[in-house]
């Protein structure tokens, strides 16, 4: 079973946020972890310092920061009473960015936090932190999306097994933590598992207009293609710890993974989506894959993002800015 021993959960005061506090006061007990509880303070816009004439930006941004430690102090002072002990930070800057800081800092193994967004057809159920964090953060994150029930009855792990090449130890490497993570989340709620493998047939179109190919044989080539992929997840789940839990194993044939993994995600009710970020770009940390965007963009549930072990984030800890207490940030 996956533990974590650095959980890193970031909050914002107002915001509702008691299914994703729940969570990682869950996590903790369970690996026996460390917690820390990170606010971070936006610094003023350039309009708001133009504007302002009852008091200076710096006190301003003083009483904001003093409100935002004394919200999160009461939290982890909350935490304290059911026996979870939780060390408090907060900082000044933009959120994605001391987060991240934080992260390599303190080495923390998982960040997890409230989704932004509303969810459904119009609005994002992620914005732009949550995002960014997805893209660039080098631990898992875990955005919590407002739950109607405590526990998760539907856990979708999506794998990506379509690499022949031996060499490609990375993307196999970040198949077992998907698993073995998604596994371990669903011991720890008593859900059903579903782990999902799309593929297709190279050059199908092709083979079947202008390669003159019958019918049946592309039927053939299909079931043949089927049975490797099967072969594939079948092995991959034999190497994570599955016991006691209800396992589906789903392989829809599909050219759009993220149109097939957002149909399967919405006909099973699921409630969390494990799911990797690979950077496909050369530019490292910056780009997540084409298929982890479109998911992010418009699945409606919570997401568990995992990346590869040689994954660089961009982000240096040159510039972090963190305040002890009774700092005002000027």
């Amino acid at each position: 079973m996956k533990r974590f021993k650095k959980i890193l959960l970031v909050v914002e005061p107002d915001a509702k946020q008691q299914t994703a506090v729940d969570r990682a006061v869950a996590l903790v007990r369970q690996n026996e972890a460390e917690l820390t509880v990170l606010t971070v303070v936006k610094g003023l816009p350039a309009d708001c310092r133009m504007a302002i004439t009852v008091m200076s930006p710096q006190e301003l941004l003083a009483r904001v920061i003093d409100d935002s430690r004394e919200k999160t102090d009461a939290l982890v002072a909350k935490m304290g009473k059911q026996g979870i002990y939780a060390k408090t930070q907060v900082m000044n800057g933009t959120p994605f960015l001391e987060v991240i800081r934080q992260v390599l800092r303190d080495k923390h193994d998982l960040v997890i936090l409230a989704a932004e967004g509303k969810g459904g057809l119009k609005d994002r159920v992620f914005g732009s932190t949550s995002m960014h964090l997805m893209r660039k953060c080098p631990c898992p994150v875990w955005v919590v999306k407002t739950a109607k029930r405590a526990r998760y009855k539907q856990i979708l792990a999506a794998v990506d097994a379509t690499s022949d090449s031996p060499s490609d130890r990375e993307q196999e490497s970040l198949n077992r933590l998907i698993l073995k993570l998604a596994s371990s989340l669903a011991k720890m709620d008593n859900s059903e598992l579903r782990v999902v493998q799309v593929w297709s047939v190279f050059g199908e179109d092709y083979l079947n207009v202008r390669g003159g190919s019958g019918e049946q044989s592309i039927r053939n080539l299909r079931k043949e293609e089927k049975r490797k992929y099967a072969e594939k997840l079948d092995s991959l789940l034999a190497g994570v710890d599955l016991g006691g839990i209800a396992v589906h194993k789903h392989l829809p044939r599909a050219d759009d993974v993220a149109k097939a993994i957002l149909k399967l995600s919405k006909s099973k009710n699921v409630d969390l989506l494990v799911m990797g970020t690979v950077c496909r770009t050369g530019i490292p940390g910056f780009f997540i894959g084409n298929t982890a965007e479109k998911v992010l963009g418009q699945v409606d549930c919570s997401v568990l993002t995992v990346k590869s072990e040689a994954f660089v984030t961009p982000v240096t800890l040159e510039t972090s800015r963190v305040l002890p207490a009774g700092s005002n940030g000027s």
